[in-house]
């Protein structure tokens, strides 16, 4: 049996022990990676979505 593929491919992302204990914090130990991973999505959908924007960037919004 076990666990289904989750169809994904292993990249290594250093992050500093102080946000890996924020993340931890927020989403426990064993979500980490499923965090980071709708992090990265949600931040593709908005640069995608402002690509092309004459003058604008994510960057700039905040």
């Amino acid at each position: 049996m076990g666990r289904p593929p989750l169809n994904v491919e292993e990249t290594k992302v250093r992050l500093s022990p102080e946000t890996r204990a924020r993340i931890k914090a927020l989403v426990g130990n064993y979500q980490v990676a499923a965090f980071i991973r709708e992090a990265i999505e949600n931040e593709l959908r908005l640069r995608e979505a402002h690509k092309g924007d004459p003058g604008t960037s994510p960057e700039q919004e905040e």
